[in-house]
């Protein structure tokens, strides 16, 4: 049996939905075994969903989520499976179940546990220390777990050592831009320094602020690309390996040695372990497919999309409204609303003010019918003119600043979350990282509502994005003028950004160094900004905290965002310069 049938389960969870998830896992099982596969994976915590998060401080749901690892393991007649699941033996161990003709062989239990930026796995399981190969039929296969395969010297090496011809590591590994290449590189090198065939699986979907990506990939001993999948869609990957090819090469200088004792013993232990026989299926010819994968932009409009939809979705509800003030960042949320749920699922709000331009109007109203969505007006100057009157002794004598700014904002926030409530839509709201960044956005005003779509897309980048949006459209849906007019919050006469922040060309270079990168004043500076504009934009960072511990969740598509990866204590009395 030099040719091995694989099929890796390229699917899309829901974090707590045992039985929508079990049931998924046995039908994507049964059209493998259709196909004749020797073994199907699947992701990382595919019956919990993931990351579960304190779901496993629950007893119950650990217990329930075993139960159905069991399910799936009595479905496995026909097939061996690779599942990802909880096991408990009083700590919790984040594991993969091997099932073979409908018994329980083996269970895996992940290693290396992250403990960085969005991942908090020490806070919830202890790793395990077995790495078992199995023999299927004549193959030999290891089995890890996402983080497992990241390390040089790790199980990888370990499983090689025992014999394994093929790793198969299944994932939920979250998008940020750029992460693609890196970890494609990095499981092309563990493929051929290890002379085995490596079969990556991940993770498809939203949940909260996470979006996996997919992107499955299969690299022979030699690190080439055998099979992919596709980016942000669900599918089956199913592909023949001719395991004779690790049989038949020769290893060389470059080559780690894996059969160094201290290097195997000092953290896991190998064992094989030899599977029952299975009547397989007969193999069928597999049938052609035709992977979908993105350029920069596309990828990170792909994964604002996919993770609209599933949080709303997955929320339980169908419909979205979003504010639109004519201007570029609400007018990629509405975009990406009506690719995620559909132009009947979305409705644009308009809300002017005494400040509001008549090009921005309409701009609003034209983007709306070049999306096909209802579009309400709800004008705010009689609100806010009483508003005036109210404040007005309390007020008497001062200069009109940003309290009165605001004040504008918050109508619009309490207007948008009432037509939520009267209509049962999730309020979209459409702030871009660079301006939660620096505060300039206006708590309980316009970062009100259910969901921040674009909250870690830098300003730069939302133009990428439309400019993207508009060719695959081959026409203009976000109006040109909304693309190249100054960009204004329209609640002063005359306002544009650049009123108060540097050029977002030069704004977001800096927001990247200090926010993603963590650079200091005097590194930011040797990049040659000026010191007074880095150290205007660094105090705005910091003081602007509170607000967005108190901001909607968005997509995560930058390899650090705020909230899951930036953590910093909002009473803060350090100065960085």
């Amino acid at each position: 049996m030099s040719t091995f049938r694989i099929a890796l389960a390229q699917i899309n969870t829901v974090v707590g939905d045992l039985d929508g998830n079990t049931a998924k896992v046995i039908d994507y099982m049964r059209r493998a075994r259709e196909l004749g596969a020797d073994l199907i994976a699947f992701p990382e915590l595919a019956i919990t969903g993931y990351p579960p998060e304190d779901l496993l401080f629950k007893s119950k749901f650990v217990e329930e989520n075993k139960k159905r690892m069991h399910e799936v393991v009595a479905a496995s007649k026909g097939i061996s499976a690779v599942l990802g699941f909880v096991d408990s033996d009083g700590p919790l161990y984040n594991a993969a179940a091997i099932a073979c003709d409908g018994e329980l062989a083996h269970v895996y239990r992940k290693i290396y546990l992250p403990n960085y930026g969005v991942f908090d796995e020490e806070r919830y399981f202890k790793p395990g220390n077995r790495c078992p190969v199995f023999k299927i039929g004549e193959a030999s296969v290891g089995i890890n777990i996402c983080e497992d395969i990241w390390h040089t010297v790790g199980p990888t090496v370990v499983q090689k050592s025992a014999g394994a011809e093929l790793i198969v590591n299944i994932s939920a590994s979250p998008f940020y831009t750029g992460k693609i290449e890196a970890r494609e590189e990095m499981l092309a090198t563990r493929a051929s320094e290890n002379c085995v065939y490596v079969a990556y699986l991940n993770l498809v979907g939203g949940q909260d602020e996470l979006v996996f990506d997919g992107a499955s990939i299969i690299h022979d001993p030699l690190g080439d690309v055998v099979e992919i999948g596709s980016q942000f869609q669900e599918e089956l990957v199913v592909s023949d390996l001719d395991l004779g090819m690790v049989r038949n090469l020769v290893v060389g200088d470059t080559q780690i040695s894996v059969n160094e004792e201290p290097v195997v013993g000092e953290f896991c232990i190998p064992e094989v372990i030899s599977l029952a026989k299975i009547q397989h299926v007969p193999k069928v010819p597999i049938p052609s497919r035709s992977p979908t994968r993105y350029d920069a932009v596309g990828e990170v409009y792909a994964a604002l999309v996919i993770g609209t939809r599933d949080y709303v979705l997955k929320s339980g509800f169908k419909k979205v409204v979003i504010a639109l003030s004519g201007g570029i960042d609400s007018s990629i949320v509405a975009a990406v609303a009506v690719d995620a749920l559909g132009a009947s699922n979305v409705t644009g709000v308009s809300m002017p003010s005494r400040y509001s331009s008549e090009g921005s109007i309409n701009d609003a109203h034209q983007l709306s019918k070049n999306l096909g969505i209802e579009m309400k007006s709800i004008p705010i100057e009689e609100a806010f003119a009483s508003s005036l009157r109210t404040l007005e002794s309390h007020f008497h004598g001062l200069e009109p600043d940003t309290a009165e700014e605001n004040l504008q904002s918050r109508i619009r926030g309490n207007l948008i979350m009432a037509m939520s409530n009267k209509f049962g839509s999730l309020v979209l709201t459409t702030g871009n990282k660079s301006e939660i960044a620096v505060g300039y956005a206006t708590i309980y005003g316009d970062m009100a509502g259910a969901y921040a779509v674009i909250k870690d897309v830098p300003k730069t980048m939302v133009y990428d994005l439309a400019r993207y949006r508009n060719g695959l459209s081959g026409h203009d849906v976000i109006p040109e003028a909304v693309l190249i007019k100054p960009p204004s919050a329209e609640l002063r006469p005359d306002q544009t950004d650049q009123d108060s922040l540097p050029p977002y060309e030069i704004l977001d270079p800096i927001l990247t160094a200090y926010v993603e990168e963590d650079c200091s004043l005097d590194d930011i500076v040797a990049l040659g900004f000026d010191r007074e504009m880095v150290q205007q934009v660094v105090t705005l960072v910091d003081r602007s905290e509170y607000k967005r511990r108190q901001a909607p969740p968005g997509v995560k598509i930058t390899p650090r965002n705020f909230g899951r990866d930036r953590r910093m204590p909002i009473v803060n009395q350090y100065k960085p310069f």
